[in-house]
């Protein structure tokens, strides 16, 4: 199959994978269902390695999916800058597996099985 659809037409997948993206990289753990936390793992680590190459042609790309507009709430740095000049040093002696994805069990409402994704 290759990857989850997650009920959505692809221009709405690609804009709740960025949008999610963008949450994980400014607070680095978010709480979503067990299957887009496993469908947003792919993609985070895609950036984190982007970032770790760190060249103009890398910011770009990084930048072109990351929600630019988004800033984090304490320090006020834009989610690009904060893959870019915090997260990525973070991993730059580690070879993948950036994310760590932790089962909560069903949601109430709907019973969704829930997870937390968040930067290792």
């Amino acid at each position: 199959m290759g990857y989850r659809k997650l009920g959505r037409d692809s221009s709405a997948r690609k804009a709740l994978l960025r949008d999610l993206a963008t949450d994980l990289i400014i607070n680095e753990r978010i709480e979503t269902t067990e299957k887009k936390a496993k469908e947003l793992r792919s993609v985070v680590e895609k950036m984190i390695t982007l970032g770790k190459r760190g060249d103009l042609h890398a910011r770009r790309q990084a930048a072109a999916f990351i929600r630019k507009e988004v800033a984090d709430e304490e320090t006020g740095q834009f989610a690009v800058a904060k893959l870019f000049d915090d997260v990525a040093k973070r991993y730059e002696d580690r070879q993948g597996g950036y994310t760590r994805v932790m089962k909560l069990g069903p949601r109430r409402g709907d019973g969704a099985e829930m997870a937390i994704i968040e930067l290792v």
